[in-house]
């Protein structure tokens, strides 16, 4: 019977395991804590989600 799913993930599945995967590398190994002042896991957050966004406004707009 043939899978009604893709074989491959969506784009917005690869950036949410990767946001998790840094988020507990920060934190566990690296020591970062949220508003703890580091500039580091800001500028990966910021960069994340613009990066979710553009990847949403071409699903919707293509």
């Amino acid at each position: 019977m043939p899978s009604d799913f893709n074989s491959q993930p969506s784009p917005g599945t690869v950036l949410g395991v990767v946001i998790v995967i840094i988020a507990i590398v920060g934190t566990r190994l690296l020591g970062w804590e949220w508003g703890g002042g580091q500039l580091a896991p800001t500028v990966i957050a910021v960069v994340l989600v613009v990066g979710g966004a553009l990847l949403v406004l071409r699903d919707r707009l293509g």
